[in-house]
């Protein structure tokens, strides 16, 4: 079998997303997802002209090498930009391999290690009283895990509140929007959210919050402390990764589990993490760490460690992607929780799939492949447009991490 065409499909129903698709000469076509949030054109563009014309009359089976070809063959390694356009030949390829071997792709990891994915939900609310009321909203919906999120007193905007009743989607049409902040503030307002939470709904559902970056190592430690009685699943991204020793500190201070990683690339991004033990879950994405060949070794080196896995699952990410990290979830061994935010009712039109939620877990779907298509005819009616995440600043004006 040889690989004889592949182009990139860039739509935007509701969000944007570039979708590669690989066709072969007996007829197989794989899906692989290339969505880069804000950068989005850039990711098109490494794939027409650089990739692309280096995987034609190669084999589809051969994932291994191709993806070392993609990665090592390039001299230029690693970055966002390199590593989703990797990640979407590498996925396209699965999808192939599956399809051409009439089984789902979970098979082709080692098969089911479980039978179903637990997923967490987002909740979020412009007051304590409104978020209580979305997490129990989604625990009457089946979730067994939710994420809670709320706007801070005395800040016009926070990480993971829609401005409007929406849900939430922090990409906007346009230059990139500005939004001010304080970690006093926060750090004053969290504690406090956490314990009247836990009052009012009880133990029966896991709890999670993401602080999204913008806490210094001694910060979050003290963060992770105050949450300690409320029992958290895990505490996410506390602080920028690139120095990984911080989170030592943090470990060192607090038995709240700690997850990061979705904006990481590779292995190296979170090799000192894992190997010292100093975060619990690794939330890699399939799409911005290489696909399923560099994530499955990821999460090879990390069970090692005890360390174990909370994919990324934004509705930045397409469902071809959720379908693939639905996949990894049920074969790795080491899975944690995967995040699930549910994608609009257009962009799950222009991307049907098999995959499902019912009663707090995900399902892959036993079609052969991811078991997610591509209506392209439907995707032409919503063309690309231009949007950024925000920028953030502190009260006086210095830009910080968003």
């Amino acid at each position: 079998m040889k690989i004889t065409r592949a182009w990139v499909n860039i739509c935007s129903p509701g969000r944007n997303f570039v979708t590669l698709k690989v066709e072969t000469d007996e007829g197989f076509y794989g899906l692989g997802d290339a969505t880069l949030n804000g950068r989005e054109m850039a990711v098109a563009s490494y794939l027409t002209e650089h990739v692309v014309p280096c995987i034609i009359g190669r084999d589809p089976f051969q994932t291994e090498d191709i993806w070392q070809y993609l990665y090592r063959g390039a001299y230029w390694r690693r970055g966002p930009v390199t590593m989703a356009a990797i990640a979407a030949v590498d996925v396209a390829l699965w999808d192939i391999k599956g399809k051409a071997l009439q089984t789902p792709v979970y098979n082709l990891l080692g098969g089911k290690s479980r039978e179903g994915v637990l997923v967490y939900a987002h909740a979020h609310g412009n007051s304590t009283e409104e978020v209580i009321a979305d997490v129990q909203k989604h625990m009457e919906m089946g979730y067994l895990a939710v994420r809670a999120q709320s706007a801070i007193p005395g800040l016009d905007s926070t990480y993971g509140v829609p401005k409007k009743a929406q849900p939430y989607e922090p990409a906007e049409r346009g230059l990139p929007s500005e939004s001010r902040w304080s970690s006093e503030l926060y750090l004053r307002h969290t504690p406090r959210l956490f314990e009247k939470l836990r009052a009012a709904i009880g133990e029966d559902v896991h709890l999670l919050h993401d602080v999204h970056h913008r806490l210094t190592p001694i910060e979050a430690a003290r963060l992770g402390k105050e949450l300690e009685p409320f029992h958290l699943f895990w505490m996410e991204d506390p602080v920028p990764a690139e120095l990984q020793e911080g989170f030592k500190i943090i470990r060192e201070h607090t038995t709240t589990p700690v997850a990061t990683g979705e904006v990481f690339h590779s292995i190296w991004d979170a090799h000192d993490l894992i190997r010292n033990q100093w975060i619990d879950y690794i939330r890699m994405s399939v799409v911005h760490s290489g696909g399923l060949t560099h994530l499955k070794k990821v999460a090879d080196f990390a069970s090692l460690y005890h360390v174990r896995t909370g994919c990324h699952g934004a509705t930045d990410l397409s469902p071809v992607t959720m379908a693939a990290a639905l996949h990894f979830g049920i074969a790795v061994h080491n899975f944690g929780i995967q995040e699930h935010m549910p994608h609009s009712a257009e962009t799950n039109a222009v991307f049907p799939h098999a995959y499902s939620f019912k009663a707090g877990y995900m399902y892959p779907g036993d079609a052969p492949g991811l078991g997610v298509d591509l209506d392209e005819s439907l995707a032409k009616k919503y063309p690309y447009q231009r949007a950024y995440l925000p920028i953030n600043r502190r009260l006086d004006g210095t830009l910080t991490d968003w």
